[in-house]
């Protein structure tokens, strides 16, 4: 099936992570996930533990062209999404507005802000101004690292390229200014703790 943007332009699914593998005496659970199913999974355990109640945003899809293989099944060939997209997820966690976008990169010393929208950008604007909290978790799929990334942040290196600066964030800008965040078991990628640890260091 062929989905596209409202531009016209294909929508191309991330890249799944790569096969379980193992060092030494650890196992690196991956089991071919990609960042948004592990996501899934710590909103749902958040869910089920009453502690947030976070989820995917649907995105609404208009239908072009639709083959019928069997009298009783439809197979959708051809859509198109209604509207751009704004962030992957939003909700609620402690009474506070959260609404973040999830990427993910092969590239093992920057994140290319290419993968960023300007509308994603101005949305984010717009929950920080209502007093959400804006932000990305990223992740370097080669190398298996996971950050947080403050809005504020994000926000610097975006207006640092419309200067003409650098076109991504550097890993080392990550590991100084980002919150690095581990894989667990129960949840996933437990980012409320990374986001409760911002919160702490803004406060």
């Amino acid at each position: 099936m062929t989905i596209r943007y409202p531009n016209g332009r294909k929508y191309r699914p991330q890249n799944q992570l790569p096969k379980r593998q193992r060092v030494g005496n650890e196992t690196y659970r991956n089991r071919g996930q990609t960042l948004e199913d592990e996501l899934n999974e710590s909103n749902q355990y958040y869910l089920s533990r009453n502690i947030a109640v976070i989820h995917k945003k649907p995105v609404p899809i208009q239908v072009v062209k639709v083959n019928y293989p069997h009298r009783s099944a439809a197979v959708i060939t051809e859509a198109y999404y209604r509207t751009p997209s704004t962030t992957d997820f939003n909700g609620v966690w402690n009474g506070k507005y959260i609404d973040f976008e999830a990427k993910e990169t092969k590239n093992k010393t920057a994140f290319p802000l290419q993968n960023l929208h300007s509308h994603q950008v101005e949305h984010m604007k717009n929950v920080y101004k209502q007093n959400g909290l804006p932000f990305l978790i990223i992740r370097f799929s080669t190398l298996n690292r996971y950050f947080i990334v403050p809005y504020e942040m994000m926000l610097a290196k975006w207006d640092r390229m419309n200067d003409g600066g650098r076109k991504s964030i550097a890993l080392k800008e990550f590991e100084d200014e980002a919150i690095e965040l581990q894989l667990g078991f129960m949840p996933t990628i437990d980012y409320l703790k990374g986001l409760a640890s911002l919160l702490g260091h803004e406060a």
